[in-house]
């Protein structure tokens, strides 16, 4: 068993249903044969044949023993993705879980998108893996049913055997599996789904975290845990400005220190950035320490190149003078221009957000070999098919010689996404004919990202005589995530679906615009992404017209929603809605869902009676990959007169939940990132350069900053799934901004939120 392989215990299983051992609900699940993670030699040319047994597809195998063995095609990072989809194989399947081996995929395109993003896991994939299992259970059927000559639906399939209903015989899954090997593997629509009262494993409150026990035990493997004979490390000096380039640089000084091996050069990258390496000096060593000692020797000189002219301050301005003027519209319903005219009042205000960066609590790593004109990479990647591309492209040779291998991942939040950390690893190996493992250091990831992108917003309400809102006006600046794709300077309209085009509010005149922010650094994904800043707008706005007309936030929220409804193109005025890659008919825009977290939400923070509290509460909502989240904040001032969150509430609608304790996780997780991005988040740039470098300049909550109480609350659900992931981020900002201002009678519209207090 190779240590990507976990071996699901019945004991394991059985304690993570709660059946609890000395009131610690965790398993030790049959781990790694090799504790020193070594791998083996580089795969041969040509790939082996799959062992003997039911194999229909590639995530798949039955084995002639019983032995069921499950692939996770999506990366683990703590989300718990390879608990919650082989729960759902076998329960679609009928399997054991105490007969089954759970396999982490390898970069491969068989098993169709592998990019662990976008809260797509269970939501893109719930049917469709549903089906993969069905279908190795409709063989497995068949070929028993053709052994008793019985009719299939006379048979059922569970706890790893096929049973014959009428007589009680049975056969198990091992008995079964050649014989079901040498049937026709059968059509999508030739295949049945179990009624979704059977799925009882996925269904149950609470599932194991399988990976949990060796995290705590520390046999989990992550990227800089895996080992390779005659490895050297490589830390690498990059440019401090993206598209700089090394001038002259003089090695003789790292060259000299015990353990250093090498001095590679990494050649700057050209225009688009893509995944490439960023480029830079790399010292190669026996370890890590004598690696760092290596760089900090290095004597260079550097050429920043163009994007030298990048200052926060001055960029700031430039996106606000940007919002000040039309951009493209990609949003219109009625007469916006006309409507203002005759605005009893109107309410507007102008937001700023800086970059954020995703500092993962694991810094990038990579380890590669390249031999045999092949290449093996050993990565946290959240993306192993961007991995393997990049790496082929970077090698310049073809992805079939290239294989990714998918470790654990200590967090990653858009960051591992990218393959340049993977590409330098290849480079390097091959430079030094030695296995290299890549590792970036704190400084090295905040300093060399690929930052959210840094955003300004001018949005503008108007009002009628009773105070309704009649207008709503929103321009919208950032560089976009395709700049480093291609020559992109103006977000689009699959920008806009996040959080803009898909707001839901009951206004008959209503234009969005975006407007042009020319990009300086590497824009990447970040958790929620763009809809971190849109939200803290919008939610921001809605508190300030409750305020300017007097009135209950809650109140005016779920005015401006309006009443229950499913908003199609029309009444939304938009051409189309990419909708994080969803149809509209399974998941359209619906205002009652996000009227309902509303309530949901104040009800359970007691909002009502919040002024007799002495509190400052704050409320907002949004709908981002599908789902629909509230969130409640209570701040109160410390004993230095400081602002301190105190309690939070969330409440989210996110269809059909398979994994109920992970996604209370992440929505306790979310609450305490939203926090830090909004009271502690910003990075900013002088002369092109990161200025922050750790966690000391570039906080996050710690413990006593972070609420005593975290309330989640799930809407129970049989729709489809939605994202859970990233949904739970965007509506805390603005609460938190909102609750400051109902404290402290502040209002601060640029994060982050405690700049604006100490000024």
């Amino acid at each position: 068993m190779s240590r990507d392989a976990v071996r699901v215990t019945r004991r394991l299983f059985l304690v993570g249903l709660n059946l609890s051992l000395a009131g610690l609900a965790v398993g030790l699940p049959a781990l790694a044969d090799e504790p020193s993670g070594r791998a083996g030699p580089p795969p041969p040319a040509v790939a082996p044949q799959p062992p003997p047994g039911l194999h229909p597809n590639p995530f798949i195998h039955v084995g002639l023993d019983g032995t069921v063995t499950l692939v996770c095609h999506r990366s683990e990072m703590g989300q718990g993705v390879r608990s919650s989809i082989p729960v759902l194989f076998a329960d679609e399947l009928g399997a054991d879980m105490a007969r089954v081996v759970i396999r982490q995929a390898d970069g491969d395109k068989k098993y169709g998108d592998q990019n662990t993003d976008g809260s797509a896991s269970i939501r893109k994939f719930y049917d469709d893996l549903r089906y993969v299992a069905a279908t190795a259970r409709t063989m497995l059927v068949a070929a028993a049913a053709a052994k008793w000559k019985v009719k299939p639906e006379t048979c059922e399939a569970r706890g790893n055997k096929v049973t014959h209903t009428p007589t009680k015989r049975s056969f198990g899954f091992g008995e079964l599996s050649a014989a079901a090997a040498k049937l026709p593997v059968p059509q999508r629509a030739d295949v049945k789904l179990r009624p979704k009262s059977e799925l009882t494993g996925v269904n149950s409150p609470f599932l194991p975290l399988l990976d949990g026990p060796a995290y705590v035990t520390g046999q989990a493997v992550f990227g800089a845990d895996v080992k390779l004979p005659d490895m050297l490390i490589a830390v690498i000096a990059r440019p401090p400005v993206v598209g700089g380039k090394v001038v002259r640089y003089d090695a003789t000084r790292a060259l000299q220190i015990p353990g250093v091996k090498r001095v590679v050069e990494i050649s700057a990258p050209t225009r688009p950035y893509g995944f490439q390496p960023w480029g830079g000096i790399a010292v190669l060593a026996e370890n890590t320490w004598a690696a760092m000692r290596g760089r900090a020797a290095l004597d260079i000189t550097w050429d920043p190149g163009d994007n030298a002219v990048y200052d926060s301050v001055t960029y700031r301005d430039n996106l606000l003078a940007s919002v000040r003027e039309p951009g493209t519209t990609y949003r219109k319903v009625g007469d916006v221009d006309a409507a203002f005219g005759k605005a009893a009042r109107v309410v507007e205000a102008e937001y700023v957000i800086p970059h954020l960066a995703q500092m993962p609590m694991e810094p990038p790593v990579a380890l590669a070999r390249v031999a045999g004109g092949r290449c093996e990479v050993w990565a946290p990647t959240q993306h192993p098919q961007a991995a393997r591309t990049q790496v082929a492209k970077t090698l310049g040779m073809g992805e079939d010689a290239v294989t990714v291998h998918v470790t654990l991942l200590g967090g990653g939040f858009g960051r591992k996404s990218k393959a340049d950390f993977s590409a330098e690893a290849a480079f390097l190996a091959r430079a030094a004919g030695a296995p290299v493992r890549v590792q970036w250091t704190r400084e090295d990831d905040i300093h060399h990202g690929y930052y959210n992108a840094v955003n300004a917003q001018r949005i503008r309400a108007g009002l009628d005589a009773n105070g309704k809102v009649i207008a709503w006006h929103h321009r919208t600046a950032f560089p976009p995530i395709a700049s480093i794709f291609s020559d992109v300077d103006t977000p689009g309209i699959t920008d806009l679906q996040q959080g803009v085009l898909d707001l839901a509010i009951d206004v008959p005149n209503v234009r969005a615009e975006a407007c042009r922010a020319k990009p300086h650094v590497r824009i990447g994904w970040y958790r929620s992404v763009y809809n971190i800043f849109h939200a803290f707008g919008i939610g921001s706005l809605i508190d300030e017209i409750a305020h300017a007309r007097g009135a209950d936030p809650r109140d005016v929220w779920l005015e401006i929603i309006g009443p229950p409804r499913l908003m199609g193109l029309a009444e939304l005025g938009v051409e189309k809605l990419v909708n994080y890659g969803e149809s509209l008919e399974k998941h359209p825009v619906d205002a009652g869902r996000l009227r309902r977290v509303v309530e949901r939400v104040t009800a359970s923070a007691n909002w009502s009676g919040r002024k007799k509290d002495g509190r400052g509460f704050g409320l907002a909502a949004h709908r981002s990959f599908v789902t629909y989240a509230a969130v409640v904040l209570a701040v109160v001032p410390d004993e230095r007169n400081k602002i301190r969150v105190d309690e939070a509430w969330i409440c989210m609608d996110p269809g059909l939940v398979i994994n109920q304790d992970r996604v209370h996780a992440q929505m306790q997780g979310s609450v305490v990132m939203g926090i830090s991005n909004a009271l502690f988040g910003g990075i900013t740039m002088k002369g092109g350069a990161t200025e922050q470098s750790n966690f000391r300049d570039a906080r996050i909550a710690r413990i006593g900053e972070v609420p005593r109480k975290i309330h989640v609350d799930l809407v129970p659900s049989d729709g489809p799934p939605c994202g859970v992931g990233e949904p739970g981020v965007p509506p805390v900002g603005p609460a938190l901004a909102n609750a400051v201002f109902a404290l402290t009678g502040k209002r601060i519209r640029e994060i982050p939120l405690l700049r604006g207090l100490a000024g």
